[in-house]
């Protein structure tokens, strides 16, 4: 089957905007014949970089003012808020990986998370992942997930898995999902460069299975004029914020296509799914060398909640 890897920025911190122009890259995947389409972490609406650029002391009205525009800019799912691309996904009969910044009106509304939305050829929802742990600075405007998304799913072209950035360094979340017969797992991040390319192809080794890395393609010249802060956080207009890194493995190692590195478009490739499962006959982590009369894991899957109204 062709995947696309899209390496388009956002209209960043815009979540219209933003949602419009990912049914317009999800059409022209599907235009070119691709069956799954994935995008980078928290595309929607944004990654909020600012928080790397910002000090936390004296920088924190800043920091609060570009939080309150990210939250306002960010999905709820209890309103259906990724719509567009479920019907998207659903209208081009394609398979949709989506990084977002979540909210949930159902408890708070107020806590951002980072999330990965797996949305199935028919558009239904067949996962939605937390990020477990936020990384350094995020940690000041990112919530913690839990266990209830660690789920390799069925969709139309295989079993999927996510996790998000650095979690993909957390040895047991990658094993939750190499334990569950995983066919494609999708990396998701903000992250670039070789150590981090080194890391994808590592997991392919270690899991048998096909890798996706993707990171959003943005130019200092992407941001908005209208995004506070602009001219400070961002004062070289020609500044690569991320290169983008888009990269694919196959399973038990070696490049199937990229890294796409400063550019802007889609990485697009061809892949056997069912080549993962072959792979594992020499090394499988999660079956054959797995010693569980030495080594067990327990992965609550529970979804948490901090209250209970009878």
């Amino acid at each position: 089957m062709k995947i696309s890897v899209v390496q388009q920025p956002p209209v960043y911190l815009d979540l219209a905007g933003s949602l419009e122009r990912a049914v317009a890259l999800i059409g022209e995947a599907a235009a070119l014949g691709c069956e799954l389409v994935v995008f980078p972490e928290a595309w929607i609406p944004g990654y909020p970089t600012f928080v790397w650029r910002l000090p936390p002391g004296s920088g924190m009205r800043k920091t609060d003012e570009l939080f309150a525009l990210s939250q306002a800019n960010s999905v709820d799912l209890g309103q259906d808020g990724l719509a567009p691309i479920r019907e998207a996904a659903r209208d081009h009969g394609v398979v949709v990986v989506m990084g977002y910044q979540e909210v949930d009106g159902a408890i708070s509304g107020s806590t951002i998370f980072n999330s990965c939305a797996i949305i199935d050829a028919d558009g239904r929802m067949a996962n939605n992942h937390r990020k477990l742990m936020p990384t350094n600075p995020e940690r000041m405007i990112w919530g913690f997930g839990d266990g209830s998304g660690l789920n390799v799913v069925e969709t139309a072209v295989g079993r999927i898995g996510t996790l998000i950035c650095w979690e993909n360094y957390m040895p047991l979340a990658r094993y939750a999902l190499y334990a569950q017969n995983i066919d494609i797992y999708v990396a998701p991040t903000w992250d670039s460069g070789e150590t981090w390319l080194a890391t994808m192809q590592h997991i392919a080794r270690e899991g048998g299975c096909w890798v996706i890395g993707c990171a959003t393609s943005l130019e200092a010249s992407d941001i908005p004029e209208g995004v506070p802060y602009r001219e400070e956080l961002f004062p070289d207009p020609k500044e690569w914020v991320n290169p983008g890194d888009a990269v694919i493995y196959k399973p038990f190692g070696g490049l199937a296509a990229g890294p796409m590195r400063k550019e802007k478009g889609m990485l697009v490739a061809d892949i056997e799914a069912s080549a993962a499962r072959a792979s594992r006959r020499k090394f499988d982590v999660a079956g054959h060398y797995a010693r569980p009369d030495v080594f067990t894991l327990h992965v609550d899957r529970r979804k948490q909640r901090p209250i209970a109204f009878d």
